[in-house]
């Protein structure tokens, strides 16, 4: 009986371990599941463009060959991005317009703008602006770190993180950290997974040039340090039995 009662206690002691470290595991932990939530958008706001940003700028109109000029033209530096660079002041230098402000601007607010100088110049134009240089940075605990380009000007952190093929099993979901520079200034801002407040956040949309952190936790840790101590140790056993050998047959 008293055996019976120790096996007993024995698979309670590791279930429960197993639930305590798989709590830390799901998403939006205090989000409802047995019904259908419905929450209002109201933290997401357009990305602007910034100094330093690259423009594709497309024209088309019903005179092609002068609208043509706007087609940028690479220059002979194959790791140049093709477009047009928005100057320090959050100026664009373009042809027929000339020089006009574009930092600040969305590309919809610029492309209306460019519209309405243009039409002095060409018959029914259509402008089309997109930021080319518009990427972010995932790394630390996730598959694929890597820095990736973004198609979306609406991309948001967990989009991000799907891009870099998710969280490993061993990374840490409240303490992900978003850095992001904005005004003279570098943020490190946590974000928690773990929490539906995310979708709330004013940092849960990215912008040009953040960075993602995702740090592993303990686990990991000891993981790779046991192995390197077991490599070691078989490393060293062999260098023993190298030695025993090389004095038996000297």
């Amino acid at each position: 009986m008293n055996k019976h009662y120790f096996l007993i206690l024995v698979t309670l002691v590791v279930l429960l371990s197993s639930c305590g470290s798989y709590k830390n595991i799901p998403y939006y932990q205090d989000l409802e599941r047995s019904k259908q939530t419905t929450e209002t958008v109201a933290n997401f706001s357009p990305l602007t463009i910034s100094p330093n940003d690259i423009l594709a700028i497309k024209v088309s109109s019903r005179t092609p060959e002068s609208s043509a000029i706007f087609s940028y033209e690479p220059n002979n530096n194959q790791d140049a991005i093709p477009g047009y660079q928005v100057d320090a002041n959050g100026n664009v230098h373009l042809p027929v317009i000339g020089t006009i402000k574009a930092a600040g601007f969305t590309t919809t607010q610029l492309q209306e703008s460019m519209n309405k100088s243009l039409l002095t110049y060409y018959k029914d134009p259509v402008v089309n602006v997109r930021i080319l240089n518009f990427k972010v940075s995932v790394y630390g605990d996730v598959e694929r770190p890597n820095v990736y380009t973004l198609q979306n000007e609406r991309t948001t952190i967990t989009q991000a993180l799907s891009l870099a093929g998710d969280l490993n099993i061993t990374a840490m979901r409240k303490t992900i950290i978003l850095v992001r520079e904005e005004g003279g200034q570098r943020k490190f801002i946590p974000i928690d997974l773990t929490s539906k407040k995310i979708f709330e956040s004013p940092y849960y949309y990215i912008r040009n040039n953040d960075e993602i952190y995702v740090q592993p936790d303990r686990t990991k840790y000891a993981t790779v340090d046991r192995g390197y101590r077991t490599a070691t140790l078989v490393l060293s056993g062999l260098s023993i039995i190298a030695i025993v050998l090389s004095n038996i047959y000297r």
